[in-house]
């Protein structure tokens, strides 16, 4: 018999139906309500094709009292959305999920700078607990606010995490390079993110000015506790899924291999969906959990090369949450992403 019931707004989205797909398959929820206003009254294969057969509901407009019977509710809605639904939620006795953007900073002023809105629950920023998983558990486990990280911060954070909370870096002079596919951006129509126009080239985006950037430099702070120097350019990749990162760090004097594959090894070991390869390639974590990391070690320049590749629709956002919420419940971690 199922032991949660679940709901999902944004259930149309891309993040939002494979968090569906990913539901659909879990032994232990019930899928309640599933909500997209867009398309209200629409059965869900209408929408989204792939999971005729796999799930028979239709889609709603989404109001509070509709998910009374849900234990968690998952938000996959655009950054601004979820800061107007989650006190609500909170207040019936809800525990919330955020796929978005709205509950990953502590500071009101950062959020209106990088994501150009006024916050409306900033009281509740200090509540929330940042989702990644592998670093944040206890906390994920009595949470009830998680903001699930971005996906291109899952990408770098990661593989920096122990390094920096070891001190095998140094704090200034970091660089990432951070290509994704298209489905990053959601299921918009804006003509840049056209197949025309995306097609057979590769381009840099929000140089300087990514919502990301404060997302990085806070959870390094929180996580690590480093302060670090950074600078982060995403790049827009001619692919549907999947997230692609360079980092070239600089090393902490007298710092070598035996260091790096330790400090992997204590953090990492017995990690279900964390793996260590030569070289990771896109191509071998579309559609999973995984996070694959590699890394150089350069000692004529001091530096060390990290590679990191995930699926942004399943670690960097619908996999992780799941992770999450089988965490809140006190299930098998790895329950419906193996």
């Amino acid at each position: 018999m199922p032991s949660a019931v679940v709901s999902i707004l944004g259930a149309s989205g891309y993040s939002g139906a494979e968090l569906l797909s990913i539901l659909a398959r879990h032994s232990s929820v019930r899928i309640d309500k599933l909500f997209a206003n867009a398309s209200a009254g629409k059965h869900i294969h209408e929408v989204i094709p792939r999971l005729a057969g796999v799930v028979d509901a239709s889609l709603e407009s989404y109001s509070a009292e509709a998910v009374c019977q849900s234990d968690i509710v998952f938000i996959a809605l655009p950054s601004g959305e979820a800061m107007n639904l989650v006190p609500e939620l909170l207040k019936r006795g809800k525990r919330v999920i955020d796929l978005g953007g709205d509950f990953r900073l502590t500071d009101p002023g950062t959020y209106e700078r990088f994501y150009k809105k006024t916050h409306t629950a900033g009281d509740l920023l200090g509540e929330a607990v940042y989702g990644l998983t592998e670093w944040n558990r206890e906390k994920i486990q009595r949470a009830r606010l998680v903001a699930n990280p971005g996906c291109y911060p899952t990408s770098i954070l990661l593989p920096l995490l122990p390094l920096l909370k070891e001190g095998l870096l140094e704090s200034k002079g970091i660089v990432v390079n951070s290509l994704s596919g298209v489905s990053g951006a959601g299921r918009s129509t804006s003509p840049e993110l056209s197949f025309v126009e995306v097609n057979e080239s590769v381009k840099a985006y929000k140089i300087g000015t990514h919502q990301h950037i404060p997302e990085i430099a806070r959870a390094v702070a929180d996580l690590a506790q480093a302060n670090v120097f950074f600078t982060f350019v995403p790049h827009l990749l001619p692919i549907t899924r999947g997230i692609y990162t360079t980092i070239s760090a600089p090393l902490a004097s007298n710092i070598g291999e035996p260091e790096i594959s330790e400090a992997f090894r204590q953090y990492y070991e017995g990690e279900p969906f964390i793996r260590f390869v030569p070289v990771p390639e896109i191509k071998h974590v579309a559609h999973s959990n995984f996070i694959d990391i590699g890394y150089s070690l350069h000692r004529e320049s001091g530096r060390l090369i990290i590679l990191s590749a995930i699926d942004n629709l399943v670690k960097g956002a619908a996999g992780q949450a799941v992770q999450n919420m089988n965490l809140m419940l006190g299930m098998s971690e790895t329950e419906a992403l193996l």
